[in-house]
């Protein structure tokens, strides 16, 4: 039934990261395009960038604008509506979303509080980044939740650099150091962009600073090991690499503050850095916490049946990071990655259609097709699942980097189709020849 008795029915997607863009996509191309149904997506951002990439947004190795997706552009394009806010609030009985006004830089409101109908709703909002209330990390580190972080830690390595060759001052122990808080994929993947491109902006003509002694990473992990969810080979032949790189890794090794010298372990020790990256842990959006009764976990996540509906009301779905799906034969949920929300968004396709129709739902399951941790220009090390030999296998260099390189690409041939997705990728090898390496600006 529809929220108006002779409207289609109305699909409200909040967020569009990777499942809610390609969900959006996919449900404009094949219901609202024909009138079967109507579909909004809902923002707190004007575009989309795949999450994966932003430490590579912030090591300078890859340019935002050329990657970005215009959601007014894209929802024009594929016969979805795209409105403009954050969700603030849900009122399950009238089936209505708030959003809170925005503004802009100058502090002029953009758009105004207003509210959704929905018959349908999809929560596809995400994850933000949980500092488990360690002191100083707000003050004086940067997290790389949005594509603007990412870019604003780029540009403020690559200052440091300026100043660093500029000033009549020797260069200070600390000066030029990055330390990164948490060893999962996003912080080990930084490492090695990091060692790369902080040595191409110094070759650039930045002559007093000496690569060797001026610039080093230090990558911190509470755990035991780097990359502690992967399996420990990945985990294994990942520092083998890094170590080769110089850059330092400690592990067990607990944060207790951030401050402007630098970050404090539990252990007494300080690790002197002007620089300090927070990529120790994600939760869901405070919003979700409490939304008008539905279930959620103590990090925020929605709780949601195998159905990915949520566990109190059927009418409300939930994918991605934010939700929290069980997986058959384990305790533990579906894990937060890429792969994840590109399953999920494929899966709650179907599940509309099935809804439309009046057929009852199938439960999703995840399929892990294995771990892959790109380390840039020096190799990409992962291991792949048993669909291929029976067991699961490690794999390291080009054919690890082509394999991680595809997730990309089938996020973006969901999202463009096949034909654009193979002229961007020809015009990104063209431009690339013409232009600096690593972002300067």
């Amino acid at each position: 039934m529809s929220s108006k008795e002779n409207d289609p029915h109305h699909i409200v997607i909040v967020g569009g990261g990777a499942g809610g863009l390609e969900l959006a996509t996919r449900l404009g191309d094949r219901l609202a395009r024909k009138g079967k149904a109507r579909v909004t997506l809902i923002d707190r951002a004007r575009s989309h960038l795949w999450k994966p990439l932003l430490h590579e947004i912030a090591a300078g190795s890859m340019d935002a604008s050329r990657h970005e997706v215009d959601y007014l552009a894209q929802a024009h394009w594929h016969h979805f509506r795209f409105r403009f806010g954050e969700m603030i609030g849900l009122d399950r009985a009238k089936r209505e979303i708030y959003l809170a006004a925005t503004f802009d830089d100058e502090g002029e409101e953009i758009t105004p509080k207003r509210s959704f109908s929905y018959d349908t709703l999809v929560i596809a909002v995400g994850s933000t980044t949980n500092d488990f209330g360690t002191p100083g990390v707000q003050d004086y580190a940067i997290s790389l939740e949005t594509p603007e972080l990412a870019a604003n830690f780029n540009r403020r390595i690559v200052n440091a650099c300026f100043r660093a060759h500029t000033q009549a001052e020797p260069i200070r122990p600390g000066q030029l150091h990055v330390a990164i808080i948490g060893a999962g994929a996003t912080g080990t993947e930084l490492s090695a962009e990091l060692h790369h491109t902080t040595r191409a902006v110094v070759a650039y003509g930045l002559d007093k600073i000496d690569p060797a002694k001026d610039l080093r990473i230090t990558l911190i992990e509470g755990a035991g090991r780097i990359l502690p969810a992967l399996p420990e080979r990945v985990s294994n032949a990942t520092a083998l690499l890094l170590e080769a790189l110089a850059v330092e890794i400690k592990t067990n090794a607990k944060v207790t503050s951030v401050s402007a010298e630098g970050v404090h372990l539990a252990s007494g020790e300080l690790v002197k850095s002007d620089l300090v990256i927070w990529a120790a842990g994600v939760k869901g959006p405070d919003v979700l916490r409490e939304l008008d009764g539905l279930e959620s976990t103590p990090n925020n996540q929605l709780n949601v049946s195998p159905t990915l509906q949520t566990t109190i009301d059927p009418n409300i779905f939930a994918i991605g990071d934010c939700a929290s799906c069980p997986q058959p034969g384990s305790d533990r949920p579906v894990p937060p990655r890429a792969q994840a929300a590109h399953q999920q968004a494929s899966h709650m396709f179907a599940q509309i259609k099935r809804r439309l129709e009046g057929k009852p739902l199938t439960p999703y399951v995840y399929k892990d097709f294995g771990s892959l941790v790109s380390l840039g220009q020096y190799s990409t090390v992962g291991s792949l699942m048993g669909f291929v030999i029976g067991k699961n296998m490690l794999i390291e260099g080009y054919f690890a980097m082509a394999m991680y390189r595809s997730l990309y690409k089938m996020h973006q041939i969901a999202v463009h189709g096949v034909a654009k997705t193979c002229a961007d990728t020809l015009a990104q090898l063209i431009t690339r020849r013409s232009q600096p390496r690593v972002k300067l600006h």
